[in-house]
């Protein structure tokens, strides 16, 4: 009885230290996105103090604090800066969520919103956009069209398929889809106009928050609300995903309904940033990664650091793409300059814990 007991102890011990340690991650990962966006709106070419962004933001919001005002410094927060930092929070939360979802869904820490086609189907829907002569607008609505179509067709594709495992044939049916969607961006730009379409589009594919207005973050971001709800309300189902389907279903959980909503949220979430950004690489593969190896695999604990990771990474990236050399970097080049050594090392780092666990 006694020895009952002291295991018991035991297990609810390390349950709170895991709930601590969760909390501990979780203000630290808030931190870290709040540190982001304070420099980036204090860092560039017309460089402001801490000070000068209160102010500014105080003025605007409140109607001022006795202290008078510079019309530049005025124009560079709240015109400039502030349109690309909210962008990049809502952007790099989104595509965080996204990925964890995908990770978890699919049992596999290596797939990315990509996965099903998204991103390439954004691609396709704005590179026909430009190259049609279409407003910004317009571009931004065919790229997010094409992005929800394209997963569409990954899942009727994959839903034709009997008697193979569901989500090999979805990963499958979505390299499939996003590589014939892949060669129609490309097929678009060799026959775009090389002086104007093809720069045009090749900037959009590579990423930015340059372009990005205070209206398009308000248009997109219900969407991804939308998106990241049935995230919230079923997190904690997601976890049942990383069993077999049959364990899943002796559990009560309908799989294929599940799977369903799961795809269309996280699908919603994607093709909304994607949409006013262009492509932005490696958030929502690496983030998640480094939010499970702080908080661990459970998903309700996960989904709020990685999406603070991930909106406190992409500001922090777009900050150094307008302010480390003399032109402003496209955006997905500094996520996967970023990314890819910090995924490399994350690898390493398992690789060397496998080697120990064995």
């Amino acid at each position: 009885m006694r020895r009952g007991s002291t295991g018991a102890d035991s297990s609810a011990s390390r349950m709170g230290h895991t709930s601590i340690s969760a909390v501990v991650v979780l203000i630290a990962a808030w931190c870290f996105c709040v540190a982001a966006v304070v420099l980036s709106l204090c860092v560039g070419q017309y460089p402001l103090s801490v000070a000068q962004v209160v102010q500014v933001l105080s003025s605007s919001i409140w109607g001022g604090t006795g202290v008078p005002v510079e019309e530049a410094a005025r124009i560079v927060v709240w015109e400039v800066r502030l349109p690309r930092v909210l962008a990049g929070l809502v952007v790099g939360a989104a595509l965080a969520a996204a990925g964890g979802t995908y990770q978890g869904m699919f049992r596999n820490p290596l797939v990315s919103p990509d996965i099903l086609g998204v991103s390439a189907g954004a691609g396709l829907g704005a590179a026909w956009g430009i190259s049609i002569g279409a407003s910004m607008l317009v571009v931004q609505s065919m790229a997010f069209g094409g992005g929800v179509l394209a997963v569409a067709l990954v899942w009727l594709a994959a839903a034709t398929v009997r008697r193979h495992d569901p989500v090999l044939v979805l990963v499958l049916a979505g390299i499939a889809v996003g590589t014939l969607l892949g060669a129609g961006v490309a097929l678009l730009k060799v026959l775009a106009d090389p002086y104007t379409q093809l720069s045009a589009i090749t900037f959009w594919l590579l990423g930015g928050l340059n372009a990005v207005t205070l209206a398009d973050v308000r248009s997109t971001a219900p969407i991804m609300l939308v998106g990241l709800l049935p995230l919230v309300l079923l997190r904690w189902r997601v976890n049942i995903l990383s069993l077999s389907d049959d364990e899943a279903q002796a559990l009560g959980v309908h799989v294929q309904r599940l799977r369903l909503t799961m795809v269309a949220a996280a699908t919603l979430m994607t093709a909304a940033a994607v949409s006013i950004t262009g492509i932005i690489g490696w958030v929502g593969l690496v983030v998640p990664h480094v939010a499970r190896l702080l908080v661990g695999p459970e998903f309700g604990r996960l989904l709020p650091v990685a999406m603070l990771l991930g909106a406190g990474f992409v500001v922090l990236a777009d900050t150094l793409a307008r302010s480390t050399v003399g032109m402003e970097l496209p955006l997905g080049v500094v996520t996967a300059l970023v990314g890819a050594p910090v995924f490399l090392w994350l690898l390493a780092r398992s690789g060397r814990w496998s080697a120990a666990d064995g």
